[in-house]
């Protein structure tokens, strides 16, 4: 059973990371435009995206993915969101542990050039708030720096 369960979050790791790569511009997420005011995220694959559907925070090993989300405020300064923190505990290590979901907040904050993109903004602060239960050890609120 153990060995299936590790099965089965291994391939949701991957599915997500595929999903995530080979995803067309015309899909849920845009790309930003490169001029003007507007403002993107970058994700793991460096792609700039407005709005998306998913946001994976730990791009090395996929162990931890925003799912679902949902914008309500999408500006220049700041962007907000409802979704999911799907979480893998890794116990008793990652490849055999579960992944959890936690409703969170998410704002997107402190937009910065983006270097090698004449034109292009990106958010480079992420804060979660989490309204109910959260990841073990994780306080209420937690922000991090995002790549670039």
């Amino acid at each position: 059973m153990r060995v299936h369960r590790a099965t089965a979050a291994l391939m949701v790791c991957a599915g997500v990371a595929l999903a995530t790569a080979t995803m067309p511009a015309s899909a849920s997420t845009a790309p930003a435009p490169s001029t003007g005011n507007r403002v993107a995220v970058i994700d793991c694959t460096g792609n700039a995206q407005q709005r998306p559907g998913t946001f994976m925070l730990a791009c090395g090993d996929g162990n931890n993915v925003l799912t679902s989300l949902r914008w309500s405020q999408w500006q220049s300064g700041s962007a907000v969101a409802r979704g999911t923190d799907m979480v893998n505990d890794c116990r008793p290590y990652c490849a055999a542990g579960h992944f959890h979901g936690y409703p969170v907040k998410v704002r997107l904050d402190n937009p910065q050039s983006r270097s090698g993109h004449s034109g292009q903004r990106h958010f480079t602060q992420v804060t979660l708030t989490y309204p109910a239960d959260r990841p073990a050890d994780t306080p209420r609120v937690v922000t991090w720096k995002l790549w670039s």
